[in-house]
């Protein structure tokens, strides 16, 4: 098998892989004693960056990996981003400095994407390089992008493989040739310009914004301001069966709310605001109306409460926090802590004091999750933590209303801005920006109708159902009886040919048309046959209404009378009293209405969850907007 990195089927990671060169070592425990040395050395000098780093998921961490298939011992990490992009390219900016820092480490880095790095870079790339032969090519070395090429003549360059090299084979010419395989100047820049701005760039990537919360989730969030994330993607990705522990909160009790100030990234901020959530009437929160002032305050804080709940009702009543005693028992801890203290990490505060605690907390913290040591199997879950916490930490209800007096301001983002967050973050991008309000007040709701009904009317094949494309989405089309009428002109007619299978738009016209059937082209036993087959049918369904219109199912339709006046004679009304049948007929079913209501009904019953209604209007391109008004649904009157 040759010896290749391959990238575990995670979705949304990105794994990196740091190498000692020149690797001489033949003892495998004095290696991984080098190598844990390196990561605890790399962890305490980048430990002011990441600490307070608020991550999507996953942080950045490493982990001695040993030696297999060919493969040398390395220090290995994998993080899941998530929607966060800027997680990954901070990573990058963070692998970078690294080498840069350390020159006998090098590194290499791939997402599930691959090699994301030449993504990046695509429009520079020499034309030799392509993914088939990309393997184990692309490096950081001494801080810069470098590129392992391709021998241009056979034997021209004996030290360059021919085929794509294994991991050694890498490291090698890394070690021997590092000048000569230096990306172009074009490539580096293309690569620079996406982690330009780090570390300061992330602060810019930060929203603070004012919450209604739970005293003990302001405690926690001063002990704990990365616990925020955990939260958000609790909520986020909540699901029915999340939300039962939300119908009564037992650790979370909405009586204890205070106004705070909550740190975000932008990321997760677009996130929660963008979910659109009714509480359970049973969960005691309620909020003010839109018009309030203070509304987006009480909104927030209720979503941030439901994802608290959810991961605390996760937990095992039973659990033991003697996991956070195994941190400072860990032999690498002290040295730890000691770098902390020699990179300035405390930034001078008083021993004990607390911002001092709040820091040495958050090290303790990063410490459990980035840095390998034999308990880390026992890290305890985002809930476990915030349970541990919650008993630990003493906190004053009055205290933190004192400190709601004083709240620092929140940033300012306008619903425009949240909408290009939040695509951006999912890598999506709009060709147009067109307002949130301006969509309401512009919503035609015969879309829904006309689309629903342009689905139904395509054709499906074993490969399913058609669904409508964007235009900039739409497959390349091929004329076939065009071009064989070009080739009729020059090689003459062809016979006519017919085929059952290739129906054009005129024959399903007529398949579908009860009174369009061209009996001509029967015999006239059949003629006959076929026609009383058909007034059978008709009088079948005749007899089906009238039955129906004795039921409640007719009462669960929206028919024409109900919403267009009607104007009708004594003379007819007479005329059916005088019918003798003694049964009423049934009134023609609006189809469009009736369609509109049944999934404007379902879609508000999601409450904002994934369900049938939601997946089958996006996917036919229809965008409904927010439901702003919270009363209860009722029929859509048509207009």
């Amino acid at each position: 098998m040759e010896e290749t990195m391959k990238l575990a089927t995670m979705e949304d990671t990105v794994e990196y892989c740091l190498f000692l060169i020149p690797d001489e070592s033949r003892d495998s425990d004095k290696h991984k004693e080098i190598l844990q040395k390196y990561i605890e050395r790399i962890i305490t000098r980048f430990a002011p960056m990441l600490v307070p780093y608020i991550w999507q998921n996953q942080p950045f961490n490493l982990k001695y990996k040993p030696g297999k298939g060919g493969v040398p011992a390395h220090m290995f990490g994998v993080t899941k981003f998530g929607d966060n992009i800027e997680d990954e390219w901070f990573i990058v900016y963070v692998i970078k400095q690294i080498t840069k820092e350390f020159p006998e480490l090098v590194a290499r880095i791939e997402d599930n994407d691959g090699e994301f790095l030449l993504i990046e870079a695509a429009d520079f790339l020499p034309k030799w390089l392509d993914p088939e032969n990309s393997t184990n090519r692309v490096f950081f070395c001494h801080g810069e992008l470098c590129i392992i090429p391709a021998p241009r003549k056979s034997g021209a360059e004996s030290w360059l493989p021919t085929t794509p090299p294994t991991i050694p084979q890498a490291l090698n010419i890394i070690t021997a040739h590092s000048e000569k395989i230096l990306a172009s100047e074009s490539i580096r820049a293309a690569v620079n310009r996406r982690i330009r701005g780090y570390p300061e760039k992330i602060q810019a990537s930060l929203h603070r914004a004012h919450c209604f919360l739970p005293a003990g989730i302001v405690a926690v969030l001063k002990q704990r301001p990365r616990l925020v994330a955990a939260a958000v993607q609790a909520f986020y990705l909540r699901d029915p069966i999340d939300l039962r522990a939300c119908r009564v909160f037992k650790t979370f009790l909405p009586e204890t709310r205070i106004m705070t100030s909550v740190t975000f990234t932008k990321c997760l901020y677009a996130q929660l605001v963008q979910q659109r959530f009714v509480p359970d009437r049973r969960s005691g929160y309620r909020l003010p109306p839109p018009s309030d002032p203070q509304y987006r305050a009480h909104e927030l804080g209720m979503k941030l409460a439901h994802g608290f709940e959810i991961l605390c009702s996760k937990c095992s009543p039973h659990f033991s926090d003697c996991k956070k005693s195994l941190v400072t028992a860990s032999p690498l801890w002290a040295s730890f802590l000691e770098s902390l203290k020699k990179n300035d990490y405390f930034k001078g505060l008083i021993e004990g004091s607390a911002q001092y605690r709040e820091r040495l907390e958050m090290a303790e913290n990063y410490f459990q999750l980035s840095v390998d040591w034999p308990e880390s199997s026992l890290a305890m879950s985002p809930g476990e933590e915030i349970l541990t916490l919650l008993q630990t930490i003493p906190f004053d209800i009055e205290d933190l209303k004192k400190e709601a007096a004083n709240l620092p301001p929140e940033d300012d983002l306008s619903p425009d801005q949240l909408d290009q967050l939040l695509q951006e973050a999912v890598g999506k991008k709009e060709s147009e920006s067109v307002s949130k309000e301006e969509k309401e007040q512009n919503y035609d709701l015969t879309e829904v109708s006309e689309s629903m009904k342009a689905f139904i009317s395509k054709v499906s094949t074993h490969k399913g159902a058609e669904l409508p494309r964007e235009p900039s989405e739409a497959p390349i089309t091929f004329d076939a009886d065009s071009f064989l009428n070009y080739f009729d002109k020059i090689l003459g007619p062809r016979p006519n040919e017919s085929d059952s299978d290739d129906l054009d738009d005129e024959d399903f016209e007529c398949l579908d048309s009860d009174d369009d059937l061209d009996f001509e082209t029967h015999e006239p036993g059949e003629e006959a046959s076929l026609k009383g087959t058909l007034d059978n049918l008709k009088s079948y369904m005749a007899q089906m209404d009238q039955e129906l219109a004795h039921t409640c199912i007719s009462k669960s339709f929206t028919t024409r009378n109900q919403v267009e006046p009607v104007s009708q004679t004594t003379d007819n009304n007479s005329d059916e009293e005088d019918s003798g049948t003694g049964e009423s007929v049934m009134a023609p079913v609006d189809v469009d209405l009736n369609l509109v209501s049944n999934i404007l009904e379902s879609y508000s019953s999601q409450a904002g969850l994934a369900g049938p209604a939601s997946n089958l209007l996006q996917s036919m391109g229809v965008q409904l907007p927010d439901n702003t008004d919270h009363r209860p649904t009722s029929k859509p009157t048509k207009n």
